[in-house]
């Protein structure tokens, strides 16, 4: 399963909303008999490279978005968070 755009807005962050939807999904993908969730980050993306690894994820490989993002250094995170056999 990949989780795409996880976004709380700014005047909802802190109370611990994004933490609660990362563990919603995990317990979908669980419920459903996935094995992995996968997901892609920014290396800007600080807070949600330490929510994603709080949940579990692990990091994986690193990719640039374009050729301008590998002259620019800026590489993409890719995570993600093993579910066992989903039982």
């Amino acid at each position: 399963l990949e989780l795409k755009r996880l976004s709380v807005s700014r005047e909802q962050r802190g109370r611990g909303l994004a933490r609660a939807l990362c563990r919603e999904v995990l317990a979908f993908a669980r419920a459903r008999g996935y094995s992995t969730v996968v997901l892609s980050t920014s290396m800007v993306q600080v807070a949600a490279q330490r929510l994603y690894e709080g949940q579990g994820f692990r990091r994986g490989g690193t990719s640039y978005p374009s050729l301008l993002g590998t002259l620019l250094n800026f590489q993409i995170f890719h995570y993600r968070c093993d579910l066992g056999d989903g039982k």
